[in-house]
Formats: structure tokens, C-alpha cells, sequence
């Protein structure tokens, strides 16, 4: 952890900062003026990273390497939030899938999946609101997906997370606008990021044109951010596929559907 060099900057923390969308918004703000507290389990890759970034960038880098899915790790990050310098953005990111059914999975993987897709977002969220509520500013942004807005992959658990995730966004958002402090659900489609792949999901299926860059879907989150948007949903195509996720029939999107990780085939012998 490195010292407070620049008190005057702005500071943001980041969860799930050492890969894909985390990471890209490390990069991003860093290149942007901001100081950085970037959290992850991987300690070595947090640590390179917040080397590179205080060498190209100039700015202060903290690291904490924890778990969110743990009582310990969560409480680290909240103690953070709540004292030293003040955090001006919260970036919660971190997340995981499962490759398999709730039906074939165990509940140990299905509750650490909600503690930390959905218990650390509310607690990290309620950490950071009541600083920002009292100086009068702030903003929290709280990753989310489009598979929150229907049900892309029956069987599976994710895609309630994060319905979760965005209603929570928006009604807490809706609670603290009037105090000057902003939260946003940002909601992108298929991300290259590797979580599927390390998940073990097999998405070969998926073709290319369904795929956004993390880089892109960073700076469009951001971008809506400043437009004082409840709920950002990167790239027009991922925009239609909303509209069609909260309309159209259901009968009709079963048959469109591609995203097989909660699928259950009957067990033979």
C-alpha cells in the first residue's frame, strides 16, 4: 500500500480490479486523474498493477487484497470506505457465475455466489453512502448485466444476482440523488473479460458480433454516469436485447436463447 501523495485528487476504490471490467476501470480513472484504491484476491497481480499504474500515471495506488465473499474481507474493504481519505467514487464490481444448475450445484457455491454478488454490493454501497451523504457528494457504481432484466439462462442463478443488483441500484439511487451523491447500475452485455472462462462456462456458442470490449463498456459507463443515469446499459444491440428482455413474449425469447451454463439434462444409469 503506497502513502497518500496526492491529497487534492480524487479518489476512487475498485472491486475485482486485478482482471476484465475492474481492471479496465483501474486503467481508465488512473489515466483520468485518479487516485486509486484497487481491490482483489490476487495480491501479486493487484500489486503489479498498481506499479504500473503509479509509474505511467503518477497517481497514489492502494491495494487490499480480500476476499468479498468472506466476513474478513468484506469488513476490510468496509473499514476503507469509512476512514482515511476520502473515497469520491465506489466501483463495485467484483462478481462471479457458476458453470453449473442450482439443481446440480452445491449450496456452498450458490451462497458464496449471493454473498458476493449481492451481500457485498449492499454493504460496500451502505460503507461508502454515508461519507458522501455528509460531505454532499459522491457517486457509486454498482456492476450489474443485461442478464438481469430476464431470465437469458434458465437454471442459473447469476442472472438473479443481478436483477438484484440493478433494482437495489435504482431505488437507492432514486434515496440519495436529493443529497448530492449519485448511484448507477451499469449493465453490460457479454464482456471479454475472462469470468466465463474461468468459471468454466463454455460459450463457444456466442458469436463474435455479441462480444463488447471491457474498455468500451468502462467508458460509456462513466459517460452516463456524468449524465446522472440510474441504469447504464453499454452498446446499442445490448440496448434492443433489454427492450426485448422486459417486452417481448416469453415463449418467444426461449427460443433465442444461447446461454446454456443453467441447463439440466436428465441423468442416465
Amino acid at each position: 500500500m503506497t502513502g497518500d501523495t496526492h491529497p487534492s485528487r480524487r479518489r476512487a476504490l475498485v472491486t475485482g480490479a486485478s482482471l476484465g471490467i475492474g481492471e479496465a476501470f483501474a486503467r481508465r480513472l488512473a489515466a483520468d486523474g485518479w487516485d486509486l484504491v484497487l481491490v482483489a484476491r490476487d495480491a501479486a497481480r493487484l500489486d503489479a498493477l498498481a506499479a504500473e499504474l503509479t509509474g505511467r500515471h503518477g497517481g497514489d495506488v492502494e491495494t487490499i487484497a480480500a476476499d468479498l465473499s468472506t466476513e474478513d474481507g468484506c469488513a476490510a474493504v468496509e473499514q476503507r470506505l469509512t476512514a482515511g481519505t476520502p473515497i469520491e467514487l465506489l466501483v463495485n464490481n467484483a462478481g462471479i457465475s457458476l458453470s453449473t444448475s442450482f439443481v446440480r450445484s452445491s449450496v456452498a457455491d450458490e451462497a458464496r455466489l449471493v454473498r458476493l454478488n449481492v451481500l457485498a454490493v449492499l454493504r460496500l454501497t451502505h460503507a461508502a453512502l454515508g461519507p458522501m451523504i455528509e460531505r454532499g457528494h459522491g457517486a457509486v457504481i454498482n456492476v450489474s448485466s443485461v442478464a438481469g432484466f430476464g431470465v437469458p439462462m434458465p437454471g442459473s442463478t447469476y442472472s438473479a444476482s443481478k436483477a438484484w443488483v440493478t433494482n437495489f441500484s435504482e431505488s437507492i439511487g432514486q434515496s440519495v440523488a436529493p443529497l448530492g451523491v449519485r448511484v448507477m447500475a451499469l449493465c453490460p452485455g457479454y464482456t471479454r473479460t475472462g469470468v466465463h472462462e474461468r468459471a468454466g462456462i463454455d460459450m463457444s456458442r456466442l458469436p463474435a458480433w455479441a462480444w463488447l470490449r471491457a474498455d468500451d463498456v468502462v467508458a460509456e459507463g462513466l459517460r452516463d454516469l456524468r449524465k446522472g443515469k440510474a441504469v447504464s446499459v453499454p452498446d446499442w444491440k445490448y440496448k434492443v436485447a433489454v427492450a426485448g428482455l422486459r417486452h417481448a413474449p416469453k415463449r418467444l425469447l426461449r427460443g433465442f436463447r444461447r446461454d446454456t451454463r443453467g441447463a439440466v439434462g436428465r441423468q442416465r444409469g
